[in-house]
């Protein structure tokens, strides 16, 4: 289903295929003992987004400057505005500069994987030098580049998250049914998790539209009663059209189950999306109280950052994002495996491709499948025990720091743009603007739009994905 989701990507535009350590050198290397596995090297990298937003939000509510004040503020006290611009772009030119490099690595046997993997005490120099340089550049630039590359990059940051949700939903369905369909004897509690986890969501969902409806669309409130009007209607277009006997028939694997997962964080964007409004017509009641607007601002700050670290973090491992001759090798051809039972492995292997492009199984079987081959080659002597990437890598590195970069240009949007103190003292709120509102109910219905190609795609372009009826 994975394919499903890619398809509109590809055809549009593919995507172009801690704090880390301290300061100091002992620090860096007991960091570099930590992150020998993949996943300890994308939650690295995580947390040095997320030190370098907490830094940019705490610059943005301050209104300082950091390195050369005389550099980055204006003649109207504008320091933290630029700082915020500073630290980002700095950040994201290293992730740029590292996607170029970590263009086709195929698995930590290449060199160019150590600068990924390793290579702690470097990065960090360098991050530090391009905040040097980028303080050198002056302010004009960054209105320039905030207009035309930090706005359509968090928009596409945007776009990947909706792609991921969709992708999930789809991959969360397909793996409770294929242990229901297994008929063992934990297929009845599979059964039972599908049921209650589709009743749950599409309660949560019917608890949020009447909250907004209750709390958000008072008289005068035009933006939210529409947006939510607009959203049960979607919420109910997407749930019958899951079931239509036609959609069963060419894309038997869809169901409630997926639409439920839609409806609910499609549910939950929207009513954040009024939450995120400015007081000045009345429709936000949530921002009134004084005494919980500091404590609101500062969780909402750091949830939103720790989100969109995930988000980033997550996205270059999807499937629903990589192409199949992508960095994971078992869609190559040249893959070489040494031992008994080669040919044996390769016939398996080309079943297991066969049945996920069928949609028999899901992509997590093939990744699975991987795995164990991994660990099965381990013992050659070859590879390392702690470099589960010796030979084929977890995700595209490539596309990893791209996407970290649309990251950094989308907190740089969140942070600036029609943003204000808004009255809560020391810190400013994250979002808190209707251009972050209308982002939200965008994402909203593209992401319905998007679930709504999943389920007709088949139907249109059935010799596309290979169905078999």
């Amino acid at each position: 289903m994975g394919m499903i989701v890619s398809l509109p990507i590809q055809m549009a535009a593919t995507c172009f295929s801690s704090m880390v350590g301290s300061c100091c050198s002992s620090s860096l290397s007991s960091l570099g003992s930590l992150t020998s596995s993949s996943l300890m090297v994308r939650i690295t990298y995580a947390l040095w987004l997320l030190f370098n937003s907490v830094v940019s939000w705490i610059s943005m509510s301050a209104n300082k400057s950091i390195l050369w004040p005389g550099k980055s503020c204006t003649s109207t006290g504008e320091c933290g505005f630029f700082t915020v611009h500073r630290l980002n772009f700095a950040l994201g030119m290293m992730h740029l500069i590292l996607a170029a490099i970590m263009i086709n690595i195929k698995s930590t046997k290449d060199a160019r994987a150590t600068l990924q993997n390793k290579a702690w005490t470097f990065k960090f120099i360098f991050y530090l030098l391009l905040i040097v340089l980028a303080y050198w550049i002056p302010n004009e630039f960054y209105i320039w580049f905030s207009r035309w590359v930090s706005v359509p990059s968090g928009f596409l940051f945007i776009l990947i998250g909706v792609v991921l949700l969709v992708d999930f939903a789809h991959e969360w369905a397909e793996t409770c049914i294929q242990h229901v369909e297994q008929e063992d004897e934990n297929s009845g509690f599979w059964r039972k998790l599908l049921i209650w986890s589709t009743s749950l969501m599409y309660s949560g969902s019917v608890i949020m539209m009447v909250v907004m409806f209750v709390l958000f669309c008072h008289d005068g409130c035009d933006m939210n009663r529409s947006s939510a009007t607009i959203n049960v209607i979607l919420s109910l277009v997407v749930s019958v059209a899951s079931i239509h006997p036609r959609v069963q028939e060419f894309n038997p694997k869809c169901g409630l189950a997926q639409s439920s997962m839609v409806s609910v964080y499609c549910t939950y964007l929207t009513m954040s999306a009024m939450a995120s409004e400015p007081d000045d017509k009345l429709c936000n009641p949530l921002v009134r109280t004084s005494n919980t607007r500091k404590f609101s601002t500062v969780l909402g700050a750091l949830f939103t950052f720790i989100a969109i670290a995930y988000t980033t973090t997550r996205a270059a491992a999807n499937n629903a994002l990589s192409v199949r001759s992508g960095a994971i090798s078992l869609y190559d051809d040249d893959v070489e495996y040494s031992g008994i039972g080669e040919s044996r492995n390769q016939l398996r292997l080309q079943a297991i491709k066969q049945a996920v492009e069928e949609g028999a199984l899901p992509q997590s079987a093939l990744l699975d499948y991987e795995a164990e081959q991994q660990r099965m080659l381990m013992h050659d002597g070859s590879a390392s025990s702690e470099d589960d990437e010796f030979h084929v890598t977890k995700y595209n590195y490539s596309l990893f720091h791209f996407i970290f970069f649309l990251a950094t240009q989308w907190i740089v949007i969140l942070l600036t743009i029609n943003v204000t103190q808004d009255d809560v003292g020391d810190f400013i709120p994250v979002g808190r603007t209707y251009f972050y509102s209308w982002v939200k109910i965008i994402s909203a219905w593209i992401c319905y739009g998007l679930y709504g190609w999943t389920l007709f795609a088949p139907i249109i372009m059935p010799d596309r994905f290979e169905y078999e009826f």
